[in-house]
C-alpha cells in the first residue's frame, strides 16, 4: 500500500471515499480485458515540452468536450448550451428516452475509459451522461456542416443560432472551433455513432451523416484543400475529430523502427557551434576536393612529376615538421584548417570506389541529423534559381518534391487564417504523442519553419499562391512559422528527406554559394588575417616614415617636391 500512499494524501478525506475506490478497483480487476485490449488511447494531455512552449494554443476558451476539463468554472457557462442539445437528441430519439442512451454508454464505459491516457476520477454513471450530453452538443455544432454537404439530423436549436451559423463568421463559432480541435478535448467516435444510431435506422445510416458532418468539418479546418478524389476515410477506424482530421491531410507511412531517434540524442550529438563549424567545414572539404580532382585530371609530363612528388613519403615527413612549426604562429593558425583538409583529400586518393559507395550508403542509410533540417529560406532559393509551384494536395509525395532537372520545388497550398496556429500546433502534439512511425506532420512544418525566415520569404510564396494569407499582415505568417517548435523525436520521413537533400545539394553545389562562403568564412570572418595584414601595412609604413628623412625618399623614387 506504500504505493498508493500518495495518491491518498493528496486528496482530502472529504471528497476521497477509500471504500469506494477498493470496490471499484477489485471491480475493474475482476472483469475481463478483452475490450479493453482492443481500444488503444487515442486521447491524450499535451506534453509538457510542447505547452511550455506556446500554453495559449492547448487552453481551452469556451467549450469543454469530454472528461478532462468538465469541472473548469470558466467554462461552464456552455452547460446550458449542451443541456438544450441534449434536449433536442431526446425529442429525435425513436422510441427510447434519454435515459436509455445513457444505460448503452455505460456499457461502453471500459471501452471509454479505454480511450484516456489520464485515469478518469469518476463513475461509470457519471462518466455516461458526461459522454450523452457532450456528444449531443457536438453533433447540434456539426449539423451545419452536414446541412452544408445536404443533409441534416434536426432542426437547429434558438439557443445555438448565436454560436453557429452556415457561414462561420461568427466569433463564437471560430473559438469553439478552435477548442474542439484541441488534443485534451476530444471524445471517442463511436460515442457519437450509437448516439447517431438510435436516431436513424440502421449504423450505416448513422456513419454516412457521421462521415457528411466531419467531412464538412475538415473542408472549414483544414489549412490543406481537400480534392474530390482523395481516399474516403471509414468512420469506424478514426478515434475522434483531431484524429480524424489527421488522417485527411497527412499519408501512412510505414517507417522501420530502427529509424526512430530521440530528440535529446540529437541535440547531445550536435551543438549549435559544433553545427556552425561542421557546416563550414563542410563548404571548404568541398571546395579543395574539386580542386584536388581537377589537378588529378592533369595527365602532362611535369605536372605527373609534380604529383608524384607531392605523394612521396620523404616530401610528407618535411612537410609535417615545417607545418607543425609554423601552425604555432599567430598568423598561420588561420590556415591550418584548410591546409589539413586538403592534405586529408590528397591522402585519400587511393580509396577504392567500392569503399567509397560503402560509405555513402552508409551515410544515406542514417537517419537524419540535426544539422540535415537546415535549408536554405525561400529568398535564398529563389536568387539561386528555384522556382516555386503550388500543388492542390494534403501532404504528399506528389505534393512537396525537387526536381533538380528543371529546378522546381513544389509545396501544397495552405490558407492561414485566426484559427491556423492551433491547428498546426495541436495536430503536431496529437501525431508526437500517438504515431508510431515517422512525423510526417511534424517534419513538414520544420520544412517551411526552415524555408520561412522573413516577411519577403512569405511575400515570394504568396505569390506563388503557395501561401493563402488570411492574417493581418506576412509578418504574422512570418512569426507563425518561426513559433513551431521541433516535436518530442525526429525521425527519417523518406520523401521530405529527399526534398530537404536535393534542395540542400542544388543550392550548395552552385559556384556563386560556394565562393561566397569561403569568402565569409576565410577572408570577412577572419579577423585574425585582417589584424595581421593590418599590423604588418602599419609597421611597412612605420619603417617607410623613418627611412625617408635619412636616405631621402624623393631622390629614390624621383619624386619632384612641391612648390
Amino acid at each position: 500500500m506504500s504505493s498508493i500512499q500518495p495518491t491518498l494524501s493528496s486528496k482530502s478525506t472529504s471528497n476521497f471515499d477509500e471504500r469506494r475506490w477498493v470496490i471499484h478497483i477489485r471491480r475493474t480487476l475482476e472483469e475481463e480485458l478483452e475490450d479493453d485490449g482492443e481500444v488503444p488511447v487515442c486521447i491524450f494531455n499535451v506534453p509538457k515540452i510542447l505547452m511550455a512552449n506556446d500554453p495559449d494554443s492547448y487552453t481551452l476558451q469556451q467549450l469543454a468536450i469530454g472528461p478532462y476539463h468538465c469541472w473548469s468554472p470558466e467554462l461552464y457557462e456552455m452547460e446550458r448550451y449542451k443541456i438544450s442539445a441534449a434536449k433536442i437528441t431526446q425529442k429525435n430519439l425513436h422510441g427510447v428516452t434519454f435515459e436509455t442512451l445513457v444505460e448503452q454508454l455505460t456499457k461502453l464505459e471500459e471501452r471509454i475509459r479505454a480511450c484516456y491516457h489520464k485515469y478518469l476520477d469518476f463513475n461509470g454513471e457519471t462518466l455516461a451522461w458526461m459522454m450523452a450530453i457532450d456528444a449531443s452538443f457536438l453533433l447540434e455544432f456539426l449539423q451545419v456542416y452536414a446541412i452544408k454537404e445536404g443533409k441534416s439530423i434536426s432542426r437547429l436549436s434558438s439557443r445555438m443560432s448565436h454560436l453557429v451559423d452556415h457561414a462561420g463568421r461568427k466569433s463564437a463559432h471560430n473559438a469553439i472551433l478552435r477548442d474542439m480541435v484541441m488534443l485534451e478535448n476530444q471524445i471517442p467516435l463511436f460515442v457519437l455513432r450509437k448516439v447517431l444510431e438510435f436516431q436513424f435506422s440502421s449504423l450505416e445510416a448513422a456513419d454516412d451523416i457521421l462521415f457528411s458532418m466531419l467531412m464538412g468539418f475538415c473542408k472549414e479546418l483544414s489549412p490543406f484543400k481537400m480534392v474530390e478524389d482523395m481516399p474516403k476515410l471509414s468512420v469506424s477506424e478514426c478515434a475522434h475529430l483531431l484524429d480524424f482530421l489527421y488522417n485527411m491531410i497527412t499519408p501512412n507511412v510505414e517507417e522501420p523502427s530502427d529509424q526512430i531517434i530521440d530528440d535529446e540524442d540529437q541535440s547531445e550529438a550536435t551543438t549549435g557551434e559544433e553545427k556552425s563549424s561542421l557546416d563550414d567545414s563542410k563548404y571548404v572539404k568541398q571546395f579543395l576536393r574539386e580542386v584536388w580532382k581537377l589537378l588529378s585530371k592533369l595527365k602532362a609530363g611535369p605536372i605527373r612529376l609534380i604529383k608524384k612528388v607531392l605523394v612521396s613519403k620523404p616530401l610528407k615527413v618535411i612537410i609535417k615538421l615545417l607545418w607543425t612549426i609554423l601552425s604555432k604562429l599567430p598568423g598561420f593558425r588561420i590556415l591550418k584548417q584548410p591546409v589539413e583538409i586538403f592534405s586529408s583529400i590528397r591522402d585519400k586518393e587511393e580509396i577504392k570506389p567500392e569503399d567509397e559507395n560503402s560509405s555513402s550508403n552508409n551515410i544515406i542509410s542514417r537517419p537524419p541529423l540535426v544539422e540535415e533540417i537546415t535549408i536554405p529560406s525561400v529568398t535564398e532559393l529563389s536568387k539561386s534559381g528555384v522556382q516555386f509551384v503550388a500543388t492542390n494536395c494534403c501532404i504528399s509525395s506528389s505534393s512537396v518534391s525537387f526536381d533538380a532537372k528543371t529546378v522546381t520545388f513544389c509545396l501544397p497550398t495552405i490558407s492561414l487564417d485566426l484559427n491556423t496556429k492551433v491547428i498546426l500546433r495541436n495536430l503536431v502534439a496529437y501525431e508526437a504523442s500517438n504515431a508510431t512511425g515517422p512525423l510526417v506532420f511534424t517534419r513538414y512544418t520544420e520544412l517551411m519553419n526552415g524555408i520561412i525566415d522573413t516577411e519577403e520569404d512569405v511575400k515570394l510564396l504568396r505569390e506563388k499562391r503557395i501561401i493563402w494569407n488570411h492574417l493581418k499582415s506576412d509578418k504574422d505568417v512570418a512569426n507563425l512559422w518561426n513559433g513551431m517548435s521541433r516535436s518530442i523525436r525526429l525521425t527519417k520521413v523518406p520523401f521530405l528527406d529527399k526534398v530537404i537533400e536535393g534542395v540542400n545539394k542544388y543550392h550548395n553545389g552552385r559556384w556563386k554559394v560556394k565562393f561566397g562562403t569561403i569568402m565569409k568564412l576565410y577572408v570577412f570572418g577572419s579577423w585574425q588575417l585582417l589584424t595581421l595584414l593590418a599590423a604588418v601595412l602599419l609597421l611597412l609604413l612605420m619603417g617607410l616614415e623613418a627611412f625617408c628623412p635619412v636616405y631621402g625618399c624623393s631622390r629614390i623614387f624621383d619624386i619632384s617636391p612641391t612648390q
